[in-house]
C-alpha cells in the first residue's frame, strides 16, 4: 500500500488512447474464448464440470481486467471492449445452450436484440461526443445473466433441473430489457444536451 496521492498516480501506466495494455489483453482473450466455449456445448454437451470451470474463470476475469484498468489507467478502447467481451460471452453460450436444447429461443433472441442494440447506440453516441455510462443496474443484470449460464453448465442442475435455469434466464431477460429502457432514456436526454452535432 503507497499511502500517498503520487504513488496511486505513478501506477497509471497507460493513457486514455493506449491499446496495447494488460486489461485490453485480458478482454481480448475473453472475447476469443466466446467461439471456443459455444463450440465446446455442441461437442461435450450442454452440463459438463469443464464448462462450468471455464465459465467460472471467464466470467469471474470479468472483475481482474477492471481492476487492472483502474490501475493501470482507463482507457477508451477498454471502455468499448469490455461491455463487448461480456455480450460475445453470455450471446455465445446462451446461443449454445438453446442449441441444445436447455433453454427456450425466445428469451436468447430477446437478449441478443438488446445488446447489439444498445452496442449500435453506444458507437452512434460516441461519434458525436457523447459516452454512455454504465448503470449500476446492467451490472446486477449481467451478473443474473451469468448466473443462469452457471447453472445451466453446473451438473447437478443443468439438463437434470432445466426449470430452475429457464426462471433464472428470464429474470435476466427482464433486467436486460428494463436497463435497456433505462440507457434508452437517459442516452436521448444526453444527446439533446449535447446538440446535433457534439464533439
Amino acid at each position: 500500500m503507497t499511502g500517498s496521492g503520487t504513488s496511486t498516480d505513478a501506477e497509471k501506466l497507460f493513457g486514455p488512447s493506449a491499446l496495447a495494455t494488460p486489461a485490453n489483453a485480458l478482454t481480448l482473450a475473453r472475447l476469443l474464448a466466446a467461439p471456443v466455449l459455444a463450440v465446446l456445448v455442441g461437442t461435450i454437451g450442454p452440463s459438463s464440470w469443464v464448462l462450468f470451470l471455464l465459465w467460472t474463470v471467464l466470467a469471474g476475469s470479468d472483475g481482474v481486467d477492471g481492476r487492472l484498468a483502474r490501475r493501470q489507467g482507463s482507457t477508451r478502447s477498454g471502455a468499448f471492449l469490455d461491455p463487448l467481451a461480456d455480450k460475445f460471452l453470455v450471446i455465445g453460450a446462451l446461443a449454445a445452450l438453446a442449441a441444445s436444447g436447455v433453454v427456450n429461443s425466445l428469451p436468447v433472441v430477446l437478449i441478443f436484440a438488446r445488446e447489439a442494440a444498445m452496442t449500435a447506440f453506444r458507437v452512434y453516441a460516441g461519434r458525436r461526443g457523447v459516452s454512455v455510462p454504465a448503470r449500476p443496474l446492467a451490472k446486477v443484470k449481467t451478473l443474473v445473466q451469468c448466473i443462469a449460464i452457471a447453472m445451466a453448465f453446473f451438473p447437478p442442475i443443468g439438463v437434470a433441473h432445466e426449470g430452475p435455469v429457464r426462471v433464472a434466464l428470464w429474470v435476466a431477460v427482464a433486467l436486460t430489457l428494463y436497463t435497456g429502457g433505462e440507457y434508452l432514456l437517459d442516452s436521448r436526454r444526453m444527446l439533446r444536451a449535447a446538440g446535433p452535432r457534439a464533439g
